[in-house]
């Protein structure tokens, strides 16, 4: 007779919005957690009610169109009830091995966060080359001790109410696990497509403020002998400048970086790494044509009342 393992003592934050085809699995694989809060935004699906039968708080968060955004509010408001937070977003999930090591690791007490690797799956393959892997994000952290950081990109339109490519910032020790976890998005290719969209209003202003001279105050930095986020930023700068970088980006992800061994997925997702590279060069060039603004509309309509709205808190509830 298989017993239950023991609750792992870390809240557990998951940002969603009409998510209800991948928050079963993600919440499934949240089940060795002590607390959940998932923080959805007014989702007109089913995700707030399955979050609730999973026995999750679910958190109702309003945008006000600023900073911050969704995780950084969420870290800043909830009532979180232990000292260790884990952020997952909904396509992602936490196989077994990797909660004996997240188990382990909070009680040893000698670092602020660690740094989770994630294997990416991209129409059932696991895209293993073309530089997708390893893919190191900052997830498990105290939470009085991390924030993400600010890339000044919030009041740009269609951008979204979460935090997306920003990472954490912590001032402490960080240290690194070894297990994976799993990112896999059960919607089919209409969403992906649908959220690179919005992906590529973000990188446009990311370039923008590169080659306008925006300082990493606020930022992780860029640094080429930093971690391997900060060689990644300080590289950014360098290819924000170089021409031709759809074709560029196709050639680096499938043939530099052996994409191709990943199939016939691998050879589709480089196809559509270069279309977004070019979604993201033109958006650049509306934001230079039109002195940094996207999707521009008549200057009045900055000041409108609803600007001053604070996000908040609507409603925490929990399964009875």
């Amino acid at each position: 007779m298989s017993t239950t393992p023991p609750k792992v003592p870390i809240s557990v934050l998951i940002p969603a919005k009409n998510e209800e085809q991948n928050l079963p699995a993600c919440l499934a694989s949240l089940e060795r957690a002590a607390e959940i809060f998932v923080v959805d935004s007014q989702s007109s699906d089913r995700s707030a009610a399955i979050a609730k039968a999973a026995g999750a708080k679910v958190v109702q968060f309003e945008f006000n169109g600023h900073w911050p955004k969704k995780k950084n509010w969420a870290l800043d408001n909830l009532p979180f009830s232990h000292e260790w937070v884990l952020i997952v977003d909904c396509d992602e999930r936490i196989p077994p091995a990797l909660w004996d090591e997240i188990e382990g690791a909070i009680r040893q007490g000698n670092v602020d966060g660690y740094y989770l690797n994630r294997r990416v799956f991209f129409l059932g393959t696991w895209i293993r080359h073309g530089g997708k892997y390893p893919d190191w994000n900052l997830r498990l952290f105290r939470h009085q001790k991390g924030r993400y950081e600010n890339l000044q990109t919030a009041d740009i339109a269609n951008t979204g109410d979460n935090e997306v490519h920003e990472h954490v910032m912590i001032e402490g020790a960080v240290g690194y696990l070894k297990q994976d976890m799993l990112h896999e998005d059960f919607r089919d290719l209409y969403h992906w497509l649908a959220r690179h969209n919005r992906y590529s209003n973000w990188e446009a202003q990311v370039y923008y403020n590169l080659l306008t001279g925006m300082e990493d105050g606020g930022t992780i930095g860029a640094n080429l002998f930093g971690d391997a986020v900060q060689r990644k930023r300080f590289l950014k700068k360098i290819w924000v400048r170089l021409p031709f970088k759809p074709l560029l980006r196709f050639v680096l992800f499938y043939v530099l970086r052996l994409g191709f061994l990943d199939g016939r997925a691998g050879y589709i997702y480089g196809r559509l790494l270069s279309q977004y590279e070019y979604q993201i060069g033109v958006k650049l060039f509306e934001l230079r044509q039109f002195g940094g603004q996207l999707n521009v509309t008549p200057k009045a309509s900055a000041a409108s009342p609803q600007s001053a709205i604070k996000p908040s808190i609507v409603s925490i509830e929990s399964a009875p």
